[in-house]
């Protein structure tokens, strides 16, 4: 595996599961090798910035022959931190973790949902794609007897501080936050924000971009 580099962008981590994705599009569909003005194509990102992107860890590809997808696929794996797998719980067994908790593409892309947490005791005790939901109060002795590489936040905004600090004076490093709160941590916490109503507002300047130029 090339090297990885420190300060790599943020933009550019972002665009390495776009990446994967369509990386693993095309060995299905049973191609090679790919260059990267191909790739460009696909992503619609100049073939510079893919180079550029791919520089940061050293390169993959070949001069006059691009990139060889498996290869360049496996790498990227590696990047990820995939290919070990990742134990995952979700904290808030309401509507939204539920759904991620039934997703069926996680675990194909490395990430294995072992537990989910919630408090109201309507919920606690049913189970969610073969998964007893535990009381939040079992979430420190889980923690502690179990790996848990990332917890996914689904609570309400007023309880999310709360139960990130929790998982963080347990071990946790890594928080994907869908609350739309702006979580207090250490520097030294990986946390990844989703806000599901940004994209959705971004459609909306769209159509008015669209509406505007009448097509």
């Amino acid at each position: 595996m090339a090297e990885e580099t420190k300060h790599v962008p943020n933009v550019v981590i972002h665009r390495l599961p776009r990446y994967y994705r369509h990386l693993s599009d095309l060995l299905a569909q049973g191609t090679t090798k790919i260059s990267s003005t191909e790739l460009s194509v696909r992503m619609g990102v100049t073939a510079s910035q893919i180079r550029q992107d791919f520089n940061f860890f050293g390169g993959f590809g070949q001069q006059g022959y691009g990139y060889n997808i498996e290869h360049l696929q496996n790498e990227i794996a590696e990047i990820l931190r995939l290919k070990d797998g990742n134990s995952v719980i979700v904290v808030g067994a309401g509507n939204l973790g539920r759904a991620l908790a039934n997703h069926p593409g996680f675990e194909r892309r490395g990430f294995k949902i072992t537990a989910l947490f919630d408090k109201s005791p309507e919920v606690v005790g049913t189970v969610i794609n073969g998964m007893t939901v535990m009381d939040m109060s079992n979430l420190e002795e889980y923690i502690k007897n179990n790996r848990v590489d990332i917890a996914v936040l689904t609570l309400p905004k007023s309880g999310v501080q709360e139960a990130a600090g929790r998982l963080v004076d347990s071990g946790v490093k890594a928080l994907l936050n869908f609350s739309y709160a702006e979580l207090n941590l250490p520097e030294n916490i990986a946390v990844e924000n989703v806000h599901l109503s940004d994209p959705l507002m971004t459609l909306s300047y769209k159509l008015r971009e669209m509406e505007t130029e009448g097509k």
